[in-house]
């Protein structure tokens, strides 16, 4: 598939696929070696065709594959020095990787891949555009706090991969332990809908195709909340998108280049 597919969104775990007709690749890795090789053939990709595996920061729902991907079936693994730290602590075993520097572009195959700083409780948290001829795609989940720099990354994108992940009313009433509703609320959390909605007002332009809206909380929040909060905000201020959520068990609505 020449495109890109969310397979799996949300704190249970994630991945996407991204290809070319030259290059293949994983951003992610959060969910098991099944459940991948499965959704892979969803959208008619093997997962022995699968070139590389691009990791945005150590937490579990990001690197839980990687114990097989990486470290039995030897896929190469694409890292920051921190993250790749954090990595192998968590595998106790250390996967054949490809080390980048955040905030420096580099190339693999067709793609020129940008890394670029976030705000979250991790190592060395990045976000990655990449570009594929002309055209540019924005991944950005798991930040607690849009900086200035976030916002200049994701400019003039064609396609946008972007955390909603809570409802703040939603956080508060919920079950969840203080320490839980303060770290997600924080600085160094998870974006909100409206952050969300309130970013894509800022990047929003006439050649943006698609958002999907992703990480989006199982407690927190819904599909029908994340995609009302974003649109709201976006029509106060003119603008129209084409939008969907990226659910968790399933695969997401396929972008076709």
């Amino acid at each position: 598939m020449k495109g890109f597919c969310p397979l799996a969104s949300g704190s249970k775990g994630n991945s996407i696929y991204l290809g070319t007709k030259n290059t293949k690749i994983l951003i992610d890795a959060g969910i098991s070696t099944k459940a991948i090789k499965s959704k892979l053939g969803e959208i008619d990709v093997d997962l022995a065709d699968i070139d590389a595996i691009l990791i945005t920061h150590e937490h579990t729902d990001h690197i839980q594959g990687l114990k097989v991907l990486a470290c039995k079936l030897g896929i190469p693994v694409f890292a920051n020095q921190e993250t790749a730290k954090g990595i192998v602590d968590f595998l106790q075993d250390c996967p054949k990787f490809k080390i980048f520097s955040t905030g420096e572009t580099f190339e693999f195959g067709d793609m020129e891949i940008h890394p670029f700083s976030i705000q979250h409780d991790t190592l060395d948290p990045v976000a990655f555009t990449i570009r594929l001829d002309d055209l540019k795609l924005g991944f950005c989940t798991d930040l607690g706090f849009v900086t200035s720099l976030v916002q200049n990354e994701l400019r003039n994108c064609d396609y946008l991969y972007l955390e909603a992940n809570h409802q703040p009313s939603m956080v508060h009433a919920s079950a969840r332990p203080m320490v839980y509703k303060q770290r997600v609320l924080g600085r160094s959390g998870h974006l909100s809908n409206e952050a969300c909605g309130q970013l894509l007002g800022q990047v929003a332009h006439p050649k943006l195709k698609h958002v999907h809206l992703a990480h989006l909380s199982s407690e927190c929040n819904t599909p029908e909340t994340a995609l009302s909060v974003v649109r709201g905000i976006l029509e106060q201020n003119g603008i129209q998108l084409d939008m969907c959520v990226a659910p968790q068990d399933m695969i997401s609505k396929a972008i076709h280049f």
